[in-house]
């Protein structure tokens, strides 16, 4: 699939590296969008449906109402333009077949799509903010949209964001700032706190090995060998000139 990329982002006022320069992937075909937006608000208005009578949350825009409904532990909402009686688009906080039970309980990915004419009007990050404020922890996708890409550019200056390692089915801290090389393996992930957590509280929760232990496994020579994200160190030039 065709990706492009974006610019590093500046240091936020966390003191935390905030760029997201992951994949990002070109945008749905509006026309096909407004298809889908289309079904989905037929079926929000069609008793019998599944979709139906979804409860609603306490997000406040004019003129738009939040419809929320859970199915095999993810999260949707709907976002109904009630003046002119249409979908503006939706978000689903996914789950993710790359983590472990124990992360599954506490990460989901957001995935959002929203018609062009309702974007860049601040829907998508208070639907974010409404999912962060009640205390869930957001990992990005293996790529990302460019519009996903700047709302996570956007939040990282006021929430924790962090990077780890995804990798048989277990999360590794890689801090808040990772080199190049790292940041463009598809293994490389963004993760943001929710309300009322803390890394190390997520660390816990979650069985992510925190940048503390990983210092220690550093000096351990069984541990460097088990780690399959450690890279050998460049030999110097007076080293390899010895050979």
């Amino acid at each position: 699939m065709l990706a492009r990329w974006l610019p590093r982002l500046p240091t936020g006022p966390r003191g935390l590296d905030t760029r997201a320069d992951l994949r990002i992937d070109v945008d749905l075909r509006p026309e096909d969008l407004e298809g889908e937006l289309d079904n989905l608000y037929r079926r929000l208005r069609t008793p019998g449906d599944a979709m139906f009578g979804s409860a609603t949350a306490p997000i406040n825009l004019p003129g738009l109402m939040f419809r929320t409904r859970e199915a095999d532990g993810e999260t949707y909402v709907y976002v109904e333009d009630v003046v002119h009686a249409r979908l503006a688009g939706y978000t689903v906080f996914n789950r993710l077949v790359e983590l472990n039970r124990r992360a599954d309980r506490h990460l989901r990915a957001p995935h959002s799509r929203y018609s062009p004419d309702y974007q860049r009007r601040g829907i998508a990050t208070a639907v974010y903010e409404w999912g962060l404020g009640g205390g869930l922890c957001l990992i990005s996708g293996a790529r990302q949209s460019a519009g996903a890409h700047g709302l996570w550019r956007a939040l990282a200056r006021r929430r924790e964001l962090i990077y780890v390692d995804v990798r048989d089915k277990a999360l590794r801290c890689l801090g808040s700032e990772v080199d190049d090389a790292v940041l463009d393996e598809l293994h490389t992930r963004m993760v943001m706190l929710g309300n009322g957590w803390t890394l190390e509280g997520l660390c816990a929760a979650t069985g992510m090995r925190p940048l503390a232990q990983q210092a220690e496994a550093s000096n351990d020579p069984v541990a460097q060998e088990a780690d399959p994200v450690r890279r050998p160190r460049p030999r110097s030039r007076a080293a390899a000139s010895s050979r």
